[in-house]
């Protein structure tokens, strides 16, 4: 029987929740921000006095704007809501690309390993930017996204649909780790962005309940001799999600795009994927870094963990620095 995740304090009255939302005050002061003269006023004092500020991709997007073009490698996919959506709003601000590098060279590293694939497993998929890369640069790749709030489901479930890639992506609203436990999530946040750093870790009380599948569910789900790619965005819970994962791991040895927190538990991530032959690169702002080991970096966050070689990496256009 599953059990309700334990943490029984909510999140959204804790000391970080309310300063995440500056004590009720940051979603008002997006909104106005997003109207179209304070929007112009905000743009041009950004280009004099703080131009460094664009490259950060968190200042409010206009409020009428209904969707932006992300770009990669050529080719284009469409995002919506750059008012709420994080991401589309970072692509707003860097004219269809992710403005930090180190985030724009996940993404192209991903694309470049999406286009090789059979079937991609987008785990905390958010709003689905790579679910959207995936299926953009790889017009025959199968996508499973998960996504565990359900007003970022719904817009996962607008952007497949304006993609028109809904045949191609099967949408899970579940989470993926430890099958035996069920996690909370609000209904609604309730805040001025859709939340993209939720977790079963957090606690939701008044939540809605959610599914948790293990990934070894879907070791049938990769054909015979196709390759599959991962990426794990979880926050925090990348653990549970290979812990459960062994048999997935195994059978496929799939490349991955994961986040790991400077705090995150690298002992056991590394006791759970180096039986399987991974090899680890932390991604940079200029190049992918061969690691020894994988170790949490303090400012870079995502890594590319695979099993192919330096000649195979570079044969796929991802080089190492």
């Amino acid at each position: 029987m599953a059990r309700t995740h334990p943490s029984t304090a909510d999140y959204r009255r804790s000391a970080a929740g309310r300063r995440h939302r500056w004590y009720g005050t940051k979603k008002h002061v997006k909104r106005v921000l997003g109207w179209r003269l304070p929007h112009l006023a905000m743009r041009t004092a950004v280009r004099v006095l703080a131009p460094g500020a664009r490259a950060t991709g968190r200042l409010p997007a206009p409020a009428s704007l209904r969707e932006v073009t992300g770009r990669v490698d050529g080719v284009e996919y469409v995002m919506r809501d750059p008012a709420r959506c994080v991401i589309a709003k970072e692509l707003y601000w860097g004219g269809g690309r992710r403005p930090q590098p180190a985030d724009d060279l996940a993404v192209r590293v991903f694309a470049a390993a999406a286009r090789h694939a059979a079937t991609l497993f987008d785990i905390g998929a958010y709003t689905g930017l790579f679910t959207l890369v995936g299926t953009a640069v790889n017009p025959t790749l199968r996508a499973h996204a998960f996504e565990i709030v359900p007003e970022v489901y719904q817009a996962l479930v607008d952007n497949c649909v304006r993609n028109r890639v809904l045949h191609r992506v099967t949408l899970h609203h579940t989470g993926v780790g430890d099958p035996a436990v069920t996690a909370m999530m609000p209904a609604r946040a309730a805040d001025s962005a859709l939340p993209c750093f939720y977790s079963s870790r957090l606690g939701f009380p008044d939540g809605v309940p959610v599914e948790v599948v293990a990934l070894d569910a879907f070791v049938d789900q990769v054909p015979p001799g196709g390759r599959a790619l991962l990426k794990v965005d979880v926050e925090g819970t990348e653990s549970a999600v290979f812990e459960h994962g062994q048999k997935f791991l195994a059978a496929h040895r799939p490349d991955i795009l994961c986040e790991v927190l400077p705090d995150a538990d690298a002992d056991r991530l590394r006791a759970l994927l180096e039986p399987h032959g991974y090899r680890c690169h932390l991604v940079g702002e200029r190049a992918l870094a061969a690691a020894s080991r994988l170790v949490p970096h303090p400012r870079f966050r995502d890594w590319f963990l695979t099993t192919r070689t330096p000649a195979e990496l570079a044969a796929l256009g991802v080089g190492t620095g």
